[in-house]
């Protein structure tokens, strides 16, 4: 097997046909295919293109890739401006609600005072109870003076003054 191994690799993989009879068999392989030291020639392929390739589609994968990434990034901020949009409104919302009961208990404020004012006396109770007041208080004084009651009241000491 070691001698098949080395007779396809002499003659360039190319398998050796058995010679004609009266024939001499050389060693040497026929003109048309290279020896097996020189390299064989393949497409020619510049050494930059081979690396260009490679590095052209890498970057064009990393530009793809990029995309991608940007395309995700306009829809999380879509996606958050949308859900900023609604957080404002139920903001918003909860302000006008708050407002609503503040001004529930305002109106309920509002309301016990009215309530406690309407109870107060009116203008005419209140100037009848002055002059009713005025007039008891000038009886009682005369009253006072006339039954001599005014001895019970204890004098307030006078203090000279020097």
């Amino acid at each position: 097997m070691a001698d098949d191994a080395q007779t396809k690799t002499d003659q360039g993989f190319i398998p050796a046909r058995p010679a004609p009879a009266g024939t001499p068999t050389s060693s040497a392989p026929p003109p048309s295919v290279p020896p097996a030291s020189a390299p064989l020639p393949s497409a020619p392929v510049p050494p930059a293109k081979v690396t260009a390739s490679p590095m052209q589609d890498q970057l064009a994968r990393i530009e793809d890739k990029t995309a991608r990434i940007e395309d995700k990034y306009a829809r999380s901020e879509a996606l958050l401006a949308r859900v900023e949009e609604k957080v404002e409104g139920a903001t918003q919302r909860m302000h006008d609600a708050a407002r609503q009961a503040d001004l529930v208990a305002l109106r309920s404020e509002v309301r016990g005072i009215a309530e406690r004012v309407r109870k107060a006396p009116g203008t005419g109770a209140l100037i009848l109870t002055a002059i009713i007041t005025a007039v008891l208080t000038v009886i009682l004084t005369i009253a006072v003076q006339r039954l001599n009651l005014d001895s019970y009241i204890p004098q307030r000491p006078t203090t000279t003054q020097q």
